[in-house]
């Protein structure tokens, strides 16, 4: 079940890359890097952390090439269709999808090391959101993990609820399940509502000091 939620999150995310990346008018290729990036960032960062050498994508190019090819399609599909715009809350749902998939699937890979509560959560959020970041990096925009939207908040949410529900005896693949519906239903219900977490201003320079 890991390995085929893997392929599915990896699939939606590499979507997700390549659309933002198209929204910035890249070539193919910049369009193919955002895909790769956005797919297997998060779990290669999880992976550094949790001491696992070689990385997922390494021993297993599934991944890699799935991200490749699901690259080229976007790119394709939306050549074709000659986007005038995409909009920015088509990409927001398609990285909800991936982000709860690969949040509980950093959990479930930090519990299954033996990792405790607060690594298990942190290596979650790392996984779901550190693709998204590296995305939004190298297409020239703040991350959503950095600005005042429900984001990181969503993949802790989840990944608690992953843990309780395993410690109410639920087997492993219905915690996961549960743990992505929860992180998806409250990212999807920010991007719906625009509901977001307390910011300060942003604060002017004073040219004087």
């Amino acid at each position: 079940m890991v390995y085929y939620l893997n392929i599915l999150g990896t699939a939606i995310f590499a979507m997700g890359g390549s659309l933002a990346a198209a929204r910035k008018g890249m070539d193919l290729f910049g369009v193919v890097v955002a895909a790769v990036l956005t797919a297997i960032g998060g779990g290669t960062l999880r992976d550094i952390c949790l001491g696992i050498h070689p990385v997922n994508w390494v021993t297993d190019s599934t991944c890699l090439v799935i991200a490749v090819i699901s690259g080229v399609l976007t790119f394709t599909y939306v050549s074709l269709r000659q986007f005038a715009k995409i909009p920015f809350k088509h990409l927001n749902i398609a990285d909800a999808f991936g982000l709860a998939l690969f949040n509980v699937i950093g959990c479930q890979t930090a519990m299954s090391l033996g990792a405790n509560a607060l690594i298990t959560v942190t290596m979650g959020m790392l996984t779901g959101s550190g693709g998204g970041i590296m995305r939004d990096v190298f297409s020239g925009e703040i991350p959503l993990f950095f600005r005042k939207e429900i984001y990181a908040t969503a993949c802790l949410v989840g990944g608690a609820a992953y843990l309780i529900f395993l410690e109410i005896g639920i087997p492993d693949a219905g915690a996961m399940v549960g743990g992505a519906i929860v992180t998806l239903g409250l990212r999807l219900a920010a991007i719906h509502w625009r509901l977001s977490l307390p910011n300060l201003a942003k604060l002017e320079e004073n040219p004087g000091n």
